[in-house]
């Protein structure tokens, strides 16, 4: 199953940036968990990172996105296979140990 974001957010913005699918984005009043993306962080971690981390428990189960482990397996797979749109951000190549964050324009 996936999961979602019930009406006790409180907007404190802990579990978008610890989802590894980018499957939590703020609506138009709380975070929303897009079913297409949420695979219970199978693939990357044992729990549900937002669950876990969560301070008034408002992450349960989606009770109308039935899923099995096997599904949420694929589902990982197929993530992970997905190229990079402009809604997911790019992963960065390693930077040597104290080189600039970002270069500067005209260096």
């Amino acid at each position: 199953m996936a999961l979602t974001i019930t009406d006790e957010c409180i907007n404190c913005d802990v579990c978008a940036p610890v989802c590894p699918n980018q499957a939590i984005t703020m609506g138009p009043q709380i975070y929303e968990i897009d079913p297409q993306r949420c695979t219970e962080c199978v693939g990357h971690f044992e729990e549900p990172q937002c669950v876990q981390l969560c301070p008034v428990a408002c992450i349960p189960l989606h009770p109308q996105w039935v899923e099995s482990q096997e599904s949420l397996w694929q589902k990982y797979h197929r993530l992970q296979l997905a190229p990079v749109t402009a809604t997911t951000p790019p992963l960065l190549p390693p930077r040597p140990c104290g080189a600039p964050l970002l270069a500067k324009e005209g260096s």
